[in-house]
């Protein structure tokens, strides 16, 4: 049974939750979130606000995956993760 566009909200949110917690992370999570944030994109269920929102995680996660550094990378995006997820409360 596929995941339906709230599920995958729901999966998104606790990843970078766990980022914003413990500041680390890994690549694996990073891709996953790609994924996750593609897969959302391309639904038209899925409303403009939170697109827009989703653009910023996906470069967020491109750039941490690539990072020398990911926890680093975590740690200075720790205000946009707290926003991220807070909007993502207000579109579940």
């Amino acid at each position: 049974m596929p995941l339906t566009h709230e599920h995958q909200v729901s999966i998104l949110k606790d990843i970078l939750t766990n980022h914003q917690s413990d500041c680390c992370g890994t690549v694996s999570e990073c891709e996953q979130v790609e994924r996750l944030v593609e897969s959302l994109m391309n639904n038209h269920a899925v409303g403009d606000e939170l697109k827009a929102m989703l653009g910023d995680v996906y470069n967020y996660s491109q750039t941490g995956k690539s990072s020398s550094d990911l926890g680093q990378h975590i740690s200075n995006h720790q205000e946009q993760i707290t926003g991220w997820i807070s909007g993502m409360d207000s579109f579940s």
